[in-house]
């Protein structure tokens, strides 16, 4: 039997989730989690075979958040399931120690074959991101964005989209001089002198997704 814990921030996901997972003999449920500490604080307590994380969710998350999986659970696989479909997000995750990665449009049968996979100790990517993330990883040398923390990261992709401080703030239920600080952070790692120029960075590198998701 594989034991999994789902953690995503919507309880109608994490429902859906489980109605899904009901339908199969051989995998069950062991614990949900809403955000990134509570996912910390269950894989503490709990025996699971396999992490389902989604890739935004409250306080810690992201790579931010696998990191401190892998470095607390070095052998627990984790599947990202996320509504993200840029190829760059999937090898921020997979870099990041996601053994699999999975957008939320995917078919059960797709989202079945990625978990007993990892379960069996292999890995995982959603076939419609293959090419792109393959083309990707021959592009040359890896990108300075690779430097930023997934907060940063996340704060770069929506200054670019025109979002102002506070508005970034309350995305994140932070104050704006947290944000602040993170724009500071990230423009001295990326040698960002302005607003025009982390844009330009952006679009340089396609980080400018049509919707950007707190």
């Amino acid at each position: 039997m594989i034991r999994i814990l789902i953690a995503d921030d919507h309880a109608l996901v994490r429902g859906g989730l489980k109605q899904i997972i009901a339908t199969t003999s051989d995998i069950v449920v062991a614990a949900e989690a809403g955000h990134g500490g509570e996912v910390l604080d269950k894989l503490r307590t709990c025996t699971v075979d396999l992490l389902l994380l989604d890739m935004t969710m409250p306080r810690i998350s992201g790579v931010d958040l696998i990191r401190r999986v892998r470095a607390e659970h070095p052998s627990l696989p984790v599947l990202v399931l996320s509504i993200h479909d840029e190829a760059q997000v999937a090898s921020r995750a997979l870099r990041a120690g996601a053994a699999g990665y999975l957008t939320k449009d995917s078919d059960p049968d797709v989202f079945f074959l990625a978990i007993r996979k990892l379960a069996a100790g292999g890995s995982f990517i959603d076939p419609k991101l293959v090419d792109a993330m393959v083309f990707d990883t021959h592009r040359g040398d890896m990108p300075p964005h690779e430097v930023l923390s997934d907060r940063e990261f996340r704060v770069l992709q929506m200054l670019a989209a025109g979002r102002s401080i506070n508005e970034i703030a309350d995305t994140f239920s932070l104050s704006a001089k947290t944000i602040s600080t993170h724009k500071m952070r990230l423009m001295r790692k990326l040698a960002l002198a302005n607003n025009a120029e982390v844009i330009r960075y952006a679009i340089r590198y396609g980080l400018t997704p049509s919707e950007v998701v707190g």
